[in-house]
């Protein structure tokens, strides 16, 4: 088993930043794939951006490519996404969620991963 602690979001003003943290215990991080992924409102949960076990690949949603960036750090069991220009649009509750490395494709699929954080919330302000 695996445990997701989302941290990091905020209320910003459109073209600002943040930078949204998960962090993980349990199992070794290592062996596992991370995704990150929101919901607004009255709308589905839709993919945001994915890495692979070790961070030698990544995986970005059209509407967010530019603009934010995905990265791990294995060692302290936590990844990391940098939100950058960010607009209104980008507002919801951004969740983590994690699969073992062995189910290593369709990455940005928000159905197959198995171990889900409880979110945090983004605001952006027009």
């Amino acid at each position: 088993q695996v445990h997701l602690v989302e941290s990091g979001g905020g209320l910003v003003q459109a073209g600002g930043s943040l930078r949204v943290s998960c962090a993980a215990s349990g199992r070794a991080f290592s062996d596992y794939n991370v995704g990150w992924f929101r919901q607004a409102p009255g709308k589905g949960r839709e993919s945001v951006a994915a890495i692979n076990w070790n961070g030698s690949d990544s995986y970005y949603a059209d509407s967010v490519k530019g603009r934010f960036n995905i990265s791990r750090d294995n060692a302290k069991n936590t990844v990391y996404l940098q939100m950058d220009s960010l607009k209104p649009e980008d507002t919801g509750v951004y969740y983590c969620a994690a699969k073992y490395y062995r189910d290593r494709y369709f990455l940005l699929r928000v159905s197959g991963y198995e171990y889900w954080g409880q979110g945090t919330q983004v605001t952006v302000s027009s």
